[in-house]
This record gives C-alpha cells, sequence and structure tokens, in this order.
C-alpha cells in the first residue's frame, strides 16, 4: 500500500526554524517526483517546493517565490524521505503544510499533477 506520512510541524516564533518529513512506504520515493503543498485555512493549497526523481533525472529542485531562499528540500534515499527545512518562517507561513508524490520525472506546481498525499502536518508561526 502506497502511503506517505508527513511530521514535524508545530509552533515556531517568527523567525525560527522547523523541519518537515515526509516518509514514504509502499513504493521508493526516488523513483517519484516529491513536492511539498500547504494550505491556509479559507486558501487554495499552494505549492512551497518539489523535487524531481533522483533516479531517472536529476533530482532538481523548484520554490515558490514566496519561500525562495528561505526553504530548502531534500532526499535521502537511504530513509526513503524527503525533507522541508524551513528558515526564517514567517506569519504567512502558517498553513497545513502536505507532501505528495507522482510517478513522474519532473516536478510541477500542480496539485492535480500528484497522485499520492498525506495527511499533513500543522505549522504555526506565532508570537
Amino acid at each position: 500500500q502506497v502511503q506517505l506520512v508527513e511530521s514535524g510541524g508545530g509552533l515556531v516564533q517568527p523567525g525560527g526554524s522547523l523541519r518537515l518529513s515526509c516518509v514514504g512506504s509502499g513504493f521508493s520515493l526516488d523513483y517519484y517526483a516529491i513536492g511539498w503543498f500547504r494550505q491556509a485555512p479559507g486558501a487554495e493549497r499552494e505549492g512551497v517546493s518539489c523535487i524531481s526523481s533522483i533516479s531517472i533525472s536529476d533530482g532538481s529542485t523548484d520554490y515558490a517565490d514566496s519561500v525562495e531562499g528561505r526553504f530548502t528540500i531534500s532526499r535521502d534515499n537511504a530513509k526513503n524521505a524527503v525533507y522541508l527545512q524551513m528558515n526564517s518562517l514567517k506569519l504567512e507561513d502558517t498553513a497545513v503544510y502536505f507532501c505528495a508524490a507522482v510517478d513522474y520525472y519532473y516536478c510541477s506546481p500542480s496539485v492535480s499533477f500528484f497522485d499520492y498525499w498525506g495527511q499533513g502536518t500543522q505549522v504555526t508561526v506565532s508570537s
């Protein structure tokens, strides 16, 4: 059974950091493009970052303009995991964060592009 499980969310002050984890089971994440999305209350789900397949592509990364330079996406193939390191967090980063996977080699910021989704982890940035 294909499953993605996110963890690492929590409450952090502005300027703080969190690292989100997305662990896969039932399939190898390195064959898949993996995206991180977020959804704030009353807002649509939006793409945050994505990393292309490392097995059949170059593992290139993409970031939304709003997080460029603050967030870093990475893989750990040994742990079948993808991480999102979030630094210099802002109030507007508050949202539920989801990871998603698609059996394709490159990334897209589109929600509909991805086939598998985790349950989400809450990130709250507040003073």
